[in-house]
């Protein structure tokens, strides 16, 4: 849409007028995970609901949402514990321990030190050591984290160090069930990759 004006013996012309940018694409849940069976706003923490992020492509850096990933195994969908990215979380069933993944790979423009950032909502029925595997351009960091400890960073997201990476497809962050209590649920959400700025060098 375009638009003339005219002031005095002037012609302004207005180009563009009322375009915005292109609306995100909606998500579209993981075809291969399970269904949620928890009805909308069925929620065991509403007081977490504003901590929810909706759009994940919004966020600073390269996200990379469930909906994205690789899984191995059967994984269902929930929104039952807020809060989460996108539209919702993965959970593990409590079945299978040791024989399913998620696997999250980003498209990184460029090589690189990332901080590496992973989303989990919380409570007691959390596994307390989940592994995950960064792999980076030194090879394989393995940590354990405990998904029943709230998040650190709005309570969605915690820090999982920063590597080195190369641009492009070659790294990724990986959440298993190995060794975790059979009784207890693992979680995957998101993975959020944030470019640490280089050091400048001192005059």
């Amino acid at each position: 849409m375009s638009l003339t004006l005219r002031v005095g013996a002037t012609f302004l012309l207005l180009l563009g007028l009322g375009h915005a940018d292109p609306p995100t694409p909606a998500l579209k849940p993981h075809p291969m995970a399970l269904s949620n069976i928890h009805a909308p706003g069925e929620v065991d923490r509403p007081e977490l609901v504003p901590f929810i992020v909706p759009e994940p492509a919004k966020l600073p850096g390269i996200v990379v949402d469930e909906t994205a990933a690789e899984l191995v195994g059967d994984w269902q969908y929930s929104t039952h514990t807020p809060p989460y990215v996108g539209l919702g979380y993965l959970h593990d069933m409590k079945a299978g321990k040791g024989t399913k993944s998620v696997t999250f790979t980003p498209d990184l423009p460029k090589a690189g030190r990332y901080e590496v950032r992973i989303a989990h909502c919380y409570n007691v029925r959390r596994a307390t050591n989940t592994p995950v595997t960064i792999h980076h351009a030194g090879g394989d960091t393995v940590i354990r984290i405990n998904q029943q400890e709230e998040p650190a960073h709005d309570r969605v997201f915690r820090s999982l160090g920063v590597f080195e990476f190369t641009a492009g497809k070659s790294g990724f962050v990986r959440i298993s069930t190995e060794g975790t209590d059979p009784t207890k649920v693992v979680v995957a959400d998101a993975v959020q990759f944030l470019p640490v700025p280089e050091a400048s060098p001192r005059p």
